[in-house]
């Protein structure tokens, strides 16, 4: 099983999961994990499909969020990312080496919360992510830029 490492109170990373860590992830107290993986990504994988069921027989809640570095930051994948970390108990978020979870969980984060925090919870995980500051200053800006494009203003 690969380590896990915390960056909130309720939300840990880690790399890819084998079939049998998932019951590993439930006895260590998580309620649900989030797979930033898309399938095929690597030839030793487990599928999406395969870890769902796996995830399912050890009493999880599993979502499916496959990310690519292209889409990291795009609006579609940390909305729907900042909904699961919001909802369920404790949540394992992974990939191949935790650190995309990581990113993903900051640009989610970086909404609600100020990005120096973000960096600072990241930092305490064991990522240096300060290269992605830009990045979630544009998160942490995202209603602006919301608001502007509906209502054609300009920044």
């Amino acid at each position: 099983m690969p380590s896990i490492k915390t960056i909130s109170d309720n939300v840990s990373v880690s790399g890819w999961l084998d079939e049998e860590d998932f019951a590993k992830v439930r006895a260590l107290g998580f309620d649900k994990v989030i797979n930033f993986r898309p399938d095929n990504e690597a030839p030793d994988q487990i599928s999406s499909a395969e870890a769902e069921a796996a995830a399912h027989d050890a009493g999880l809640e599993y979502v499916p969020i496959p990310v690519t570095r292209n889409d990291l930051f795009t609006d579609k994948v940390v909305s729907r990312a900042s909904r699961e970390f919001a909802t369920g108990g404790r949540v394992l978020a992974y990939c191949a080496s935790s650190q995309r979870a990581a990113i993903v969980w900051a640009a989610a984060t970086a909404r609600t919360l100020p990005v120096d925090d973000v960096l600072s919870s990241l930092r305490a995980g064991g990522f240096d992510l300060r290269l992605i500051r830009d990045d979630l200053e544009a998160q942490a800006d995202r209603g602006r830029w919301l608001k502007d494009e509906t209502t054609g203003a300009t920044a």
